[in-house]
């Protein structure tokens, strides 16, 4: 077993070795809350809860922190008065939760939010004065910025010299002795809450959002750590800046670096600034009464997911009908695949109830081991999470079931259903799982039309015994034009929705 992932530090794939087998360490950047989540957000959490998955599935335990942005310019800039920012930021992490929530993602272990860990982050600043990595302005503002001409490696993430670089933007430039310095601590300024501010060595203000993250990871992972995640338009400045300061501060930081693609928009990134982006709320079922055309969540995990986590993904409405039918093919043979299961169980309990064996068995055998996930899969998986070669192994697991099922090989129908339903659970694709399945009213409404569906079958095999054959046809045409296929088998008829 081993685990290749793409490192954007070293720019290759590299063997994953993590410092401890008994607990993968995780940190994944999580949201900027000063406004609710697009897709692409949804489509960056997904990754790195595949990710997650089949770490957990290799070594068992896996933690993983996902901050939360609660105090930055965009959401002060947001903010009214009678919408406080932090009401507002409040407001926003509960869409982003309901948003990852909706589509299989699962909690992390710990979720900071950054105002929560201001004292660890001005220790760490006041750790890289006193290196001599960052300088307080002179000007007495209470600016606080990393000198990257003190640090040679600076630009090593993205392979960059620090005089290609453009100035950063992310404080104001008063006070900086070089145009790249970023800011660690932001001085307050007229205007801004008074709530909105911290006291500090260097005076009142707020931390930047660079060292938000390093402080975190640090606090919650210590000071090494096997994974560092994020979008890739998160490289430069802030991982750039993150990495930058956690090692000039003498903590080892991240081992592997790694980075999902964006979701874009006639081959532009989707992002706030840019107006492009499409909401969260309007794409996923159920998180907004207003949504029309809204997709079932498992529909938009799985459009989402299909595609291999480093690449750009340009959603259509395509996107959406192929998840739809590949998820129906798979739902499809699941419901096939245990009716054939029911009825394999039943014959060998007659067989034993009678004293026989099943043909081809023994008695005092032992039942054949089934190894959950093919190896073709895990392979797949293990080489840089390749989820759409994983997809791949399961939708030919999927065929070679249904053919299972229809040449009434029931054993190999159970092989291949044992097999869907392990890979499907990895990927949090399982329709049939708990999670997925309706409850509530929608239970009594699935309750109903099985009573329905079941009484014209009923209707149906009658005329068929009395021979009105006419009559048997018009209920099967009925059942059909409903979007139901009927399937008859020597232990009766089942039904499914035709997807």
């Amino acid at each position: 077993m081993t685990i290749r992932l793409h490192d954007t530090r070293a720019q290759q794939l590299r063997d994953f070795v993590p410092l401890d087998e008994s607990n993968v360490t995780m940190y994944v950047c999580g949201p900027t809350v000063q406004s609710g989540p697009h897709i692409g957000h949804v489509r960056a959490a997904l990754s790195f809860d595949l990710l997650r998955r089949w770490l957990e599935r290799r070594y068992g335990r896996v933690t993983v922190v996902r901050n939360v942005t609660d105090i930055d310019d965009k959401i002060l800039a947001n903010a009214t008065q009678t919408d406080p920012w932090w009401a507002l930021a409040y407001r926003m992490e509960q869409e982003f939760a309901a948003a990852y929530a909706a589509v299989g993602i699962l909690p992390p272990t710990y979720e900071p939010r950054a105002t929560a860990s201001v004292p660890q982050m001005q220790e760490l600043i006041q750790r890289l004065i006193e290196r001599g990595h960052a300088y307080p302005a002179a000007d007495g503002s209470g600016d606080v910025y990393f000198d990257v001409r003190s640090w040679a490696a600076y630009g090593e993430l993205t392979r960059q010299s620090v005089d290609a670089m453009e100035a950063a933007e992310d404080a104001d430039p008063r006070g900086k002795r070089n145009p790249q310095d970023f800011a660690l601590w932001k001085g307050a300024k007229v205007g801004e809450p008074a709530d909105a501010t911290w006291a500090s060595p260097w005076g009142a203000g707020r931390p930047g959002w660079h060292i938000e993250c390093s402080a975190m990871a640090r606090r919650y992972l210590g000071p090494e750590f096997d994974i560092h995640g994020g979008g890739l338009d998160l490289r430069f400045p802030h991982h750039e800046n993150e990495l930058a300061q956690s090692a000039a501060a003498g903590d080892g930081f991240a081992r592997y670096w790694v980075h999902n693609g964006l979701v874009t928009v006639n081959g532009q990134k989707m992002s706030k600034s840019l107006g492009n982006f499409t909401l969260a709320a309007d794409v996923i079922r159920g998180l907004s009464a207003d949504a029309r055309g809204a997709h079932d969540p498992l529909v938009v995990r799985y459009a989402l997911a299909a595609a291999h986590y480093r690449s750009s993904l340009d959603l259509s409405d395509s996107s959406w009908a192929e998840a739809e039918s590949a998820l129906g093919r798979i739902r499809t043979f699941l419901e096939r695949a245990e009716h054939a299961v029911a009825r394999n169980d039943a014959r060998r309990r007659a067989l034993q109830e009678a004293g026989a064996t099943t043909p081809g068995e023994a008695p005092g055998d032992t039942v054949e081991y089934i190894p959950l996930i093919p190896d073709a899969f895990a392979r797949a998986m293990d080489d840089d999470l390749g989820v759409p070669q994983a997809l791949a192994v399961l939708h030919e697991t999927v065929r070679r079931g249904n053919q299972a099922v229809d040449d009434g090989d029931d054993p190999a129908a159970e092989r291949a259903l044992i097999e869907v339903r392990a890979m499907t659970a990895v990927l949090g694709l399982d329709p049939l799982a708990p999670e997925w399945t309706p409850a509530g009213s929608d239970t009594k409404t699935t309750a109903a039309l099985d009573a329905l569906v079941q009484a014209m079958i009923g209707q149906r095999a009658q005329a068929r015994a009395d021979k009105d054959w006419p009559a048997a046809d018009r209920i099967r045409d009925a059942i059909a034009a409903a979007g139901i296929t009927l399937e008859d088998t020597p232990d009766g008829t089942h039904w499914s929705i035709d997807v």
